[in-house]
């Protein structure tokens, strides 16, 4: 860490083989290990597993790097580590004032900037400890912060597609149009924050006590200015028909022309006519944090005795507040509305041209009028304004003991432990909001006409786009805002509103068994989990709470085999198991059953976990003098994977009045069918110093190195079918990949390390993988993230001992991330040959490169 422009913990760890990331706006912010989905990876501090605020999908980006002494991931689960932990964990290991001497103070301070809206970035943290007699003793403290700024501009476009069910025509299986595009043009202020301290207390050399608290908070505000093109307004124009017909170029049809072959449109090319603006001006104050607090003792007894304990409590904070949207819509007269010009032909770029709508009589037809570049010059009045109050707690308490005795076994030197540990986490969904009509709003003070709630501000982005619009003035949100909460109450959201509580007592015992030739590490962990859940759910016409219990016992044995090959080589088998959990949100027990269509939706409070069996074989060459170099392979068989499905409810626990609803649509989280993901994985790391003798090369050249690593993934899970409510099969079961999973991932690096310079060049690309997986054709299929690289320099130089310059550039490369909708596989899933596609981009983002430079002192 600190050797790379890595602001966070998601970023930091992706330079390490195996370890990829999810970005968001630009930002590294979940991990995938050895291409697992990123709910299959843990996050701990110390050792103590935290829930993330979002739940089990562990959020690294609202935890700066500045925090850590080590980041420590560990991909074979030990029985010491909770079950849950099925592709790894991620340890934050905090500093402590006994890592160093004395008294130690370091600091850093930096600013940069963003080319794209030519945006200030500044950055700073500190940390000061000092060690002192106690007594017989010896106490340290160390206290440590950190401040992390980014102001960005993103330019974005976004195409949703559909199967429109009036396109009868001959190829319309494997035709999917757009309904809706937009842009989504963001200003925005990221900041993270942390504080943290620590205190330890050793009264002697076998005794350690130590009370450790930290704060990090993540910060989003997000101006967001939206323009959606509701290209399907008027998709009943349409006559389904399975006609063929003669493909003419119409410019005066008598539909709006959407998903009309006859008159020339495509789905990547054409002309719609009349079609509704539906703009949003969206204000986002988003808050995520974290606080934990641990007291913690390490103790060692006569005879190899030892005892470790801990108690823990954190709080996890997911604030989503919108500070306020307004919203404004195109009028219903059609020749006040827009006609466009679309064409997606180009998986990156969407072009909108924009013209006057034209009337035609006898019979009512449409054509396209003069050009119009400023869409807001059509009329697009006020129709809607909010302010969202959405807030999720989360309140973890830890407890844990571990009795470990160290003594001769079976000709080697052992350690065995034993441990308890208690876990109850409860999370708290709270969501409330304030909805006005656009005759309240008005009543507010909020105006009608758009114009007077802009800015006349010239693009802050640099997408090609073939339209100018006018940015919403912030502080008038802010104001209109205030406002709606001084003249209006906030309503519950009930069906969103949840309490759900957690309870897992776990015991392990297992065994370290040290030999000349290496080591087993074996044992068992046994996981008793008691699920509550509280929410508010909807029967036909009554709504009231709803309360669900489910507990299941689990136990995961692992063992870990690491031989000694030669003074220099290890190789490592390892056997292991887990179970990821669903999230909080899936758990909750809130359902609606709505009689009239049949259908249930909801949560699943007695969803089982996803069971993982693992094996990783391993050899490392720690090359001599300097060097590393690593090749392995793992293999995982997973079962009950966790998908969000519509199948038939198969119950009778909602039957009530005599109405059996046995037979109605459940759509919600279940579990699916079985898979498995295997890999292998290589890294290296050399660097020229121990051999520029040998090789006759300059004392200067010694300073070169490189770093690489390699992982390739294969991954395929059963998706279940998918039924219609007579019991159809409406799309038969097929094979797909995990969420998360690249085909492949890797890191590139050259660097120089000699003189007090340091500088590094890093690369890393990983290929396209599934972001969603979809159950019908509605939605265009699965979708995917097509393949992410980036390229960041750093250089350091160390003018004295205790004062360093440096300077980043980070996203050099500066390439789009693009997702795209593939529905391929889901055709075929229905009996329609169709092939692989990626064209169809549903979403493309750019964010800019990005500079910093600073100082760094340490003494």
């Amino acid at each position: 860490m600190g050797r790379l422009p890595d602001q966070n913990i998601a970023q930091a760890t992706s330079r390490l083989p195996g370890v990829s990331v999810e970005r968001d706006q630009g930002q590294a912010r979940y991990i995938n290990l050895r291409g697992a989905p990123k709910s299959w990876t843990t996050l701990s501090f110390d050792g103590i597993n935290v829930v993330s605020p979002e739940g089990r999908k562990a959020r690294f980006d609202s935890i700066p790097s500045a925090i850590a002494g080590q980041i420590l991931v560990s991909k074979a689960v030990t029985p010491d580590m909770p079950g849950e932990t099925v592709a790894g964990n991620v340890n934050v290991i905090t500093r402590s004032a006994f890592d160093y001497s004395g008294f130690h103070m370091a600091g850093k301070a930096g600013m940069g900037f963003a080319e794209l809206g030519d945006r200030k970035e500044y950055e700073g943290s500190a940390v000061v400890s000092n060690r002192f007699n106690a007594g017989g003793g010896e106490i340290g403290i160390l206290l440590a912060g950190s401040y992390y700024e980014r102001n960005m501009i993103t330019d974005n476009f976004e195409v949703d597609y559909e199967r429109v069910s009036k396109d009868q025509r001959p190829g319309a299986a494997t035709r999917f149009w757009a309904q809706e595009a937009e842009n989504k043009l963001y200003r925005l202020t990221r900041k993270n924050w942390s504080v943290s301290g620590r205190l330890d207390y050793k009264p002697d050399a076998d005794n350690t006590l130590s009370i450790r608290s930290i704060y990090t908070i993540f910060s989003d505000d997000e101006a967001r200015d939206n323009y959606r093109f509701d290209l399907d307004d008027r998709e009943g124009d349409l006559v389904a028909s399975t006609d063929a017909c003669t493909i003419t170029a119409n410019p005066t049809p008598t539909t709006s022309g959407y998903a009309d072959v006859c008159i020339g449109n495509t789905p990547q090319k054409g002309t719609i006519y009349g079609i509704d603006i539906r703009q949003r001006s969206t204000l986002r104050a988003f808050r995520q944090s974290i606080f934990t607090n641990t007291l913690a003792g390490d103790h060692r007894f006569g005879d190899g005795w030892t005892v470790s304990w801990l108690g823990n409590y954190t709080k996890s904070k997911d604030d989503r507040s919108v500070v306020g949207e307004a919203t404004w819509d195109s009028p219903s007269t059609r020749n006040l509305r827009p006609t466009v010009a679309y064409d997606f032909s180009d998986p990156n770029r969407s072009r909108l041209q924009l013209f006057r709508t034209i009337q035609l009589a006898s019979p009512t037809r449409y054509q396209a009028g003069d050009a119009v570049i400023g869409v807001d010059a059509f009329t697009k009045p006020l129709s809607g304004f909010s302010v969202q109050d959405f807030v999720d707690t989360t309140k973890a308490y830890t407890g844990k003991l571990v009795v470990g005795r160290e003594a001769g076994f079976l000709g080697g030197e052992a350690t065995f432990k034993v441990g308890f540990q208690f876990d109850q986490r409860t999370k708290v969904a709270d969501e409330r909001q304030i909805s006005l009509t656009a005759a309240q709003a008005n009543g507010i003070g909020i105006p009608s006409d758009y114009n007077q709630f802009s800015l006349d501000q010239a693009f802050l982005g640099k997408i090609p786009m073939d339209y100018t619009f006018r940015y919403f003035d912030t502080a008038k949100m802010r104001t209109a805002s205030q406002a709606a909460r001084a003249a209006f109450p906030f309503a519950p959201v009930t069906a969103n509103n949840y309490d759900v509580r957690e309870r897992v007592y776990a015991a392990f015992a297992m065994g370290t068994v040290r030999y000349d030739w290496g080591s087993v590490v074996g044992g068992a962990r046994v996981e008793r989990i008691q699920n509550r859940g509280i929410a508010v759910g909807t029967i036909g016409a009554t709504t009231g709470p709803v309360t669900a219990q489910a507990e299941q016992t689990l136990v995961f044995p692992s063992l870990h085999i690491n031989y000694n090959v030669d003074e220099t080589k290890k190789f490592r088998l390892s056997f292991n198991s887990g179970a990821a959990r669903a999230d909080y949100d899936q758990l909750r027990p809130n359902v609606v059953v709505n009689d009239t269509n049949e259908t249930i939706s909801g949560g699943n409070p007695a969803v089982k976990p996803e069971r993982a069996y693992g094996v990783d074989a391993y050899l490392e060459w720690y090359v001599r003098p300097q060097g590393y170099l690593m090749v392995g392979a793992f293999y995982k068989k997973v079962e009950d994977v966790l998908y969000t499905t519509s199948r038939t409810f198969g119950s009778t626990a909602l039957n009530s009045g005599g109405v059996d609803r046995s037979g109605y649509m459940f759509s919600g989280i279940t579990n699916g069918g079985d898979g498995r993901i295997y890999g292998v994985e290589a890294a290296a790391q050399l660097q020229l110093e121990p051999w520029t003798g040998d090789l006759g090369l300059p004392d200067f050249m010694g300073g070169f190195g490189i770093s690489a690593n390699l992982t390739l993934n294969n991954s395929r899970v059963t998706k279940p079918a998918v039924f219609g409510p007579s019991g159809a099969v409406l799309v038969a079961a097929r094979k797909v990949r995990l969420p998360g999973t690249s085909d492949f991932v890797y890191n590139l690096g050259a660097y120089y390390e000699k003189y007090g310079l340091s500088l590094r060049l890093q690369y890393q690309n990983r290929g396209k993988w599934l972001d969603t997986v979809s159950d019908q054709l509605t939605d265009a299929g699965d979708t995917y993230w097509a393949s992410d690289d980036e390229l960041d320099f750093s250089a350091r130089y160390a003018i004295t001992k205790n004062f360093e310059v440096y300077f980043d550039a980070s996203n050099l490369l500066n390439n789009p991330g693009r997702r795209f909708s593939d529905p391929g596989n889901l055709l075929r899933a229905t009996g329609v040959s169709a092939p692989d596609t990626n064209n169809q981009t549903i979403e493309w983002e750019r964010f800019g490169r990005r500079y910093t430079g600073g100082i760094r002192v340490t003494f």
